[in-house]
């Protein structure tokens, strides 16, 4: 049975308090503050205790603390530099407000006999105890202290704590704060209202464990945890749920194509790569649109599998599509996919930025004409300009590194209804994550390697044994081998990257004159790079420096030697991403993490990691411990936060909570469901459709 449901009011907007101009209006909306439950739902960052006064005597050095007194005196003073100095006396001490930044107004405050309550941190100064810049206000004898802690929120440029507290205070009153969950769960799960939990943390009371609030434990906090968390499984769930109602093409298993290409490689699908072709050939059937991601560690078989759902869209008469993040990457796939199918007699269109305006509006031509039956290429797939003919399967590589539109964009090359939809990573999304953030789509695992691979060998050198490195890749080339040199990681700017892989690539040519040496990077033109690239592969170039433009699609099975230079600068998952790059032969291979120490307590534990396993699973694991689902989740659609409350590491047992209540919700509390989705996510849904 349904809870019990009180009558709905509708979200207010917020309104302002008597002396509010517009720019604070504008200033909320900024903020996302545009409704009372928006305010309601905007929760202090920390606390300040006014609860109580401390005695100026009793007052410790270091310590933020409240005291009440008297002006003895007020007073500019221009030395060292212009200020205004007060000072105020209780009955057991005196104590200096100094204040380096003021208007001349404020000394109306301060006339003798004044009662001032201010709060600061007390240090010791030339004249004696002080407090820099403290708050204050001009109380009376008989003023009561609060009787709660006191808030503090975040705030945009502009916004004082004194105006949010006071929409805040408004909005908990004027707001409907009513549960939108049943009793029932609300009792299994042990949860507070929702009414007592926002006025909790709101207006802590004194006593309450400071600790757990500001560690996020307190009851009150789970509950808001779990209602953040059952919303956005609601979204994506509600989202699953519509995209079964949308029709795709069916594609059934008919032609040749598939089974051909199978009997053509010159090795078996491993297992884990059946396993996972049986799953997306059983979407492929079905008259709604499939939307999988296919995640599988560096090297496992990805492409051999996207290669044979693309093949089964060409047997149905339909047009295949795959997109990836850089041009390295797509020339990469163009390569080994063209080698694979045009000997079945596939048509393959290769499409980029880059192409000559004449090569770039032949292949639009034969994509719209229908005659390209596969196409590959970077964003230029979802420019203006580009329309297929009939797109039955649009597949995106590196998934994360593309905008939600991005993403989108591609699927929506189509008249009407949907193609379906496969979505690649090489980087593992850790349970948790995948539970939260992809629970829309259906996931597919390659957890197995193609036999023959060695475990990648990873070693961690200071930069002092530069020249023992520099031994390992002479010792290596001399031996037929080649190696990657990754430049580091400077900053954001390419630039900067640029010239140190270019300073790097000039060392490292007078060090080791006898190797034949290769330099890649983002700035080079296209030609270039697939010059440079090519002769790589051919194995004309022995030692290729490179910046992280090399991070994926490169794949040399010669190559046995990485070095990584400032490897503490790296994330886990890009340097896992980087050791990819080699172990693809039979050869044993060695990754060598050259650092520059004094290392971080962060950069050691994840260098430590790096040495430890090889299992990008776990790395991924370790990874979202240590920075958090941002790593995973890559290039989201501008303006689209995060989970502001729950933490996928600490709140594991929420997240599987919250899972197993969204079903019962949309199952058997239809009501309940559309309520919770209007008071947290009031028509921002688009922004966790992945």
């Amino acid at each position: 049975m349904a809870a019990r449901l009180p009558k709905r009011r509708a979200a207010k907007a917020v309104a302002a308090p008597a002396a509010e101009s517009g720019g604070n209006a504008a200033r909320l909306r900024r903020l996302g503050l545009t409704r009372d439950i928006d305010l309601v739902l905007h929760l202090p960052l920390r606390y300040e205790d006014e609860t109580r006064i401390v005695p100026i005597s009793q007052a410790r050095d270091g310590l933020t603390v409240q005291i009440e007194a008297l002006v003895q005196e007020c007073k500019v003073i221009y030395r060292p530099r212009r200020q205004l100095l007060v000072s105020l006396a209780d009955d057991s001490g005196e104590l200096n407000l100094r204040f380096l930044n003021f208007y001349g107004s404020q000394t109306k405050h301060f006339v003798q006999g004044a009662r001032i309550r201010a709060r600061g941190e007390l240090r010791g100064g030339l004249l004696g105890p002080e407090m820099i810049h403290p708050r204050y206000r001009v109380v009376q004898e008989d003023t009561p202290l609060p009787v709660a802690l006191t808030p503090v929120y975040p705030a945009g440029e502009g916004l004082s704590q004194s105006y949010l507290r006071a929409g805040i205070t408004r909005a908990l009153r004027d707001a409907d704060l009513s549960d939108t969950l049943p009793t029932a769960l609300i009792d299994k799960l042990a949860l507070d209202s929702f009414a007592s939990a926002v006025a909790t943390l709101h207006a802590p009371p004194v006593g309450v464990a400071q600790t757990a609030l500001s560690e996020r434990t307190h009851p009150a906090w789970r509950r808001i945890k779990f209602d953040e968390l059952l919303a956005q499984q609601l979204s994506l769930r509600r989202a699953r749920r519509a995209r079964l109602d949308k029709n795709a093409p069916i594609l059934s298993a008919r032609g040749e194509l598939v089974a051909r290409m199978i009997g053509s490689l010159p090795f078996a699908l491993t297992q884990a790569q059946e396993r996972v072709w049986r799953e997306i050939d059983s979407d492929l059937r079905q008259s709604h649109p499939m939307q999988r991601l296919l995640q599988g560690d560096v090297g496992s078989g990805k492409t051999v599998v996207a290669a044979l759902a693309a093949l089964r869209a060409l047997d149905n008469g339909y047009q295949a599509a795959l997109m990836a993040p850089t041009e390295i990457l797509a020339e990469q796939h163009f390569r080994k996919l063209s080698h694979w199918v045009e000997a079945l007699g596939v048509k393959v269109a290769w499409l980029t930025g880059s192409l000559r305006k004449k090569d770039k509006l032949a292949a639009q031509e034969s994509i719209e004409s229908g005659s390209a039956q596969l196409t590959i290429g970077t964003h230029a797939l979802i420019q203006d300009g580009v329309a297929f003919a009939r797109l039955g399967l649009a597949i995106v590589d590196e998934q994360h590194r593309f905008g939600v539109g991005q993403r989108l964009a591609l699927r929506a090359k189509v008249g009407s209804g949907q193609p379906h939809q496969l979505m690649m990573s090489a980087t593992p999304i850790p349970r948790t994550l995948a539970m939260t953030y992809y629970a829309d789509l259906e996931v597919s695992t390659i957890d197995e390697l193609p036999p023959g691979r060695k475990p990648v060998v990873t070693r961690v050198f200071a930069e002092n044994r530069r020249e023992e490195v520099l031994a390992r890749i002479d010792e290596a080339v001399r031996s037929g081998s080649q190696a990657y040199w990754v430049c580091p990681l400077i900053d954001e700017s390419e630039a900067l990257d640029l010239e140190a892989a270019v300073a790097t690539y000039a060392t490292l040519r007078a060090a080791l004159p006898e190797t034949r040496i290769g330099l890649i990077h983002g700035r080079l033109p296209p030609a270039e790079k697939a010059a440079v690239m090519q002769q790589f592969v051919e194995g004309s170039i022995q030692l290729l420096v490179a910046t992280t433009v090399i991070e994926v699609g490169v794949d040399v099975a010669n190559a046995s030697l990485m070095v990584i230079e400032h490897a503490e600068r790296f994330g886990l998952a890009q340097l896992h991403q980087l050791r990819g790059r080699i172990g693809r032969g039979s050869a044993e291979s060695v990754c060598i993490l050259l650092y520059q120490g004094p290392l971080a307590a962060l950069a050691r534990e994840r260098l430590g990691i790096m040495r430890a396993t090889s299992d990008g699973f776990e790395i991924a694991r370790r990874d979202l411990e240590l920075r958090g689902p941002g790593e995973f989740l890559g290039a989201r659609q501008s303006g689209e936060a995060l989970l502001r409350f729950a933490d996928l590491v600490a709140d594991q047992d929420l997240v599987a909570a919250a899972s197993k209540a969204a079903e019962l919700l949309l199952r058997d509390y239809p009501q309940c469901a559309e309520r919770h989705l209007e008071r947290w996510l009031s028509g921002r849904e688009e922004f966790l459709k992945t």
